[in-house]
């Protein structure tokens, strides 16, 4: 998410400089000086014969603060920009403001930066996969005939289905060649329509990302409701959860589109100069992983009384869900809440390395976490793949039960044989 909003702030700053050179240069008196002019690049203003030199670009995202660093012409006495030798292009030195200058002293954190880029892709893919080949194993359990619980087979499923759509968007829009093209750097580039196509494929992501943080509410709610509360109506609960986990985010992403049309409508919607804007979705999100933390909380005093007194089963497939989940909590939400008051501000250097690796990690490899902690390794679903396993040998499919089931092996060689 970084990388693309670092491009969409750099295109901002630089339509924002573009304007601002053009109304200066609108407002400048022109003489006999060679001409004032924007070069795609930097500012130039109507200057007298000689070296001309203006500072380097605000907008240029490697510039630190206090850089000090310069662009360079030179006005001939005709009145006329010195252009290269044999060709009409301007000739100019921007040496001083090209990235390679300003990032030379700093290689290892570029290496670092590059590592962690591969990490967190490799972690995406790893989720998509993963998250794929776990709706595909759910859907082959077909509740109907089944003692499978249609009520958690929903719920896991739209958490994998939330977190894939999340993971797609991620990777999709993020990488997506529309951050580039709807860059302003491209000389004469209009195109309304890409503009519109990328604002709305963000509102989708940022809505996908909402419904995946209250799936994740679902489940801490639900495994409360198993252990510690009355178990109600688990169909009339199925209803109340699909509103929690499907609709409730629009209540949310909804207004906060509103707001950026009507406020800050600019790029593609994924700079937040306006923080007021940007809590609309950020707050509803922060409050579903508070109540994930205090009922994890709640479901670990719980278990930590009951192994005390030596009452706990793990047997029980509500304690074994409660032991998985009071492992997927803290991995799939709670280290939000705990950078929620890390930030980026208050931390430099190596620690703040550290927590960008963790916080990369956590987020990238979110769904193949997930499949595996839902799907891959629990016990419900192993035992329900090997309970059709064995109706599929049961029905014979390929006339050689015995060979199959091992039985006898006697049969071993006719059936190897056929």
């Amino acid at each position: 998410q970084a990388k693309g909003s670092l491009l969409e702030k750099t295109t901002t700053g630089w339509n924002k400089y573009k304007q601002e050179c053009l109304k200066m240069l609108q407002e400048s008196s022109v003489d006999i000086h060679c001409n004032g002019t924007f070069d795609q690049f930097v500012c130039w203003p109507y200057s007298p014969p000689g070296n001309v030199s203006v500072p380097c670009p605000s907008y240029l995202p490697w510039l630190e603060n206090g850089s000090v660093g310069h662009v360079y012409r030179v006005c001939l006495d005709e009145g006329i920009w010195q252009t290269k030798e044999n060709s009409t292009d301007i000739w100019r030195d921007s040496s001083e403001c090209s990235e390679k200058n300003h990032f030379q002293k700093n290689v290892k954190e570029h290496k670092l930066l590059t590592t962690l880029q591969l990490l967190y892709t490799i972690g995406y893919y790893f989720s998509l996969i993963s998250l794929v080949l776990a709706l595909l194993i759910l859907s082959l359990l077909s509740p109907a005939g089944s003692d499978w619980s249609v009520t958690r087979f929903y719920y896991h499923s739209f958490l994998f289905l939330s977190s894939l759509l999340m993971k797609s968007f991620l990777l999709t829009i993020k990488n997506s060649p529309m951050q580039i093209t709807t860059s302003a750097f491209t000389p004469g580039l209009s195109s309304p329509q890409i503009i519109i196509i990328c604002r709305t494929a963000q509102f989708f992501m940022h809505y996908f990302v909402g419904a995946n943080y209250f799936w994740l509410l679902v489940e801490g709610i639900y495994l409360h409701t198993l252990l510690i509360t009355v178990v109600l109506s688990e169909r009339r609960l199925l209803q109340t959860y699909i509103v929690i986990g499907w609709v409730v985010p629009i209540l949310f992403v909804g207004p906060w589109g509103i707001s950026r049309s009507k406020l800050e409508n600019t790029g593609c919607w994924g700079t937040n100069e306006h923080m007021g804007i940007w809590w609309i979705i950020r707050g509803p999100m922060l409050f579903s992983i508070a109540v994930n933390f205090v009922i994890f909380l709640k479901i670990l005093r719980m278990l930590i009384s009951k192994l005390k007194a030596q009452q706990m089963t793990f047997h029980d497939y509500k304690y074994r869900l409660a032991r998985s989940t009071l492992v997927l909590i803290p991995l799939l939400g709670i280290h939000e809440f705990v950078f929620t008051f890390i930030t980026d501000e208050q931390v430099e250097g190596l620690s703040r390395h550290i927590r960008l690796f963790i916080q990369l990690t956590m987020s990238s490899f979110h769904g193949f976490l997930v499949a595996v902690l839902y799907c891959f390794a629990n016990g419900e679903v192993k035992a329900e793949l090997q309970k059709q396993w064995s109706r599929f040998l049961l029905a014979d499919p390929f006339g050689c039960k015995l060979c199959f089931l091992g039985e006898n092996i006697k049969y071993l060689r006719k059936c190897s044989q056929k």
